[in-house]
């Protein structure tokens, strides 16, 4: 792999709540199309993670490059502009305005007319918004929220997008449909999507690349088969994953052959 092919490149990141670092020298890349999940346990540090890479959280120290540029240190509006969209796990819509509201928000840099084609776009393409679209939002369920929220990151037509947890709290039925039907097409429409999610399992048969942290650190980078053998998953979770983990060690993509 070389670097043209990359849209999104983060080294040794370093970033976390105060002076303390949460993350520790983070690294991962990301070509279009492909969705990366983070998993780990509770506090591992994947939600500091996209909150540093979303200009959230200051990055203590490391570089982001997105389509070549360096965007280090960019406020989190000018990761937008730029083309980095985030769904937050919470606070992730403006519940007392309408879905339409929502998604002209997100639109907020467009011209008028730019804003309502691009609306009309992600209406036929989130089908279940489009039925709601003159709701208030505080009147949604759980996943018909974040559906918006997502709607509403993709107003920018963003070249990477961050989501955290979209299925916290969903239904079976509701999350297949968020991680299948809308961050997997995303991905096969040319995004580049970057995914925390607790649910492994689920999360693995949408994915392209895994990264599992622990501590604020990748402890393994693999494909999503590999992890899904039998007890590598939960070894990688809980601790005892193979030396080349536990050593910190970070399989790259391009060290791989049957690497994506």
């Amino acid at each position: 792999m070389t670097e043209s092919q990359l849209v999104y490149e983060v080294s040794d990141v370093v970033s976390g709540y105060g002076s303390t670092p949460t993350i520790h020298g983070i690294s991962l890349d990301l070509v279009p199309g492909q969705v990366l999940t983070i998993i780990g346990a509770n506090g591992s540090g994947k939600s500091t993670l996209l909150k540093a890479l979303a200009g959230q959280l200051p990055i203590k120290s490391g570089r982001t490059v997105l389509a070549g540029a360096d965007v280090t240190g960019l406020r989190c509006d000018e990761l937008v502009r730029r083309g980095v969209g985030y769904v937050p796990q919470l606070d992730d819509t403006f519940a007392a305005l309408t879905v339409h509201e929502n998604l002209e928000m997100g639109g907020y840099c467009l011209r008028r007319r730019a804003a309502h084609l691009r609306i009309s776009e992600l209406l036929e393409r989130l089908p279940m918004i489009g039925r709601l679209r003159h709701r208030h939002v505080a009147s949604l369920s759980g996943g018909e929220r974040k559906i918006v929220a997502i709607g509403r990151a993709l107003m920018l037509d963003p070249k990477v997008l961050l989501i955290d947890e979209p299925t916290a709290s969903l239904t079976p039925e509701l999350s297949h449909l968020i991680l299948k039907d809308i961050v997997r097409k995303l991905a096969d429409d040319g995004a580049g999507v970057i995914l925390v999610e607790q649910k492994a399992i689920e999360a693995l048969a949408v994915s392209d690349w895994v990264h599992v942290l622990g501590s604020g650190r990748v402890t393994l980078s693999d494909t999503p088969q590999s992890l899904l053998e039998p007890t590598r998953l939960a070894a990688a979770f809980f601790g005892s994953a193979p030396a080349a983990a536990s050593q910190g060690t970070v399989l790259r993509r391009d060290d791989r052959g049957d690497a994506p």
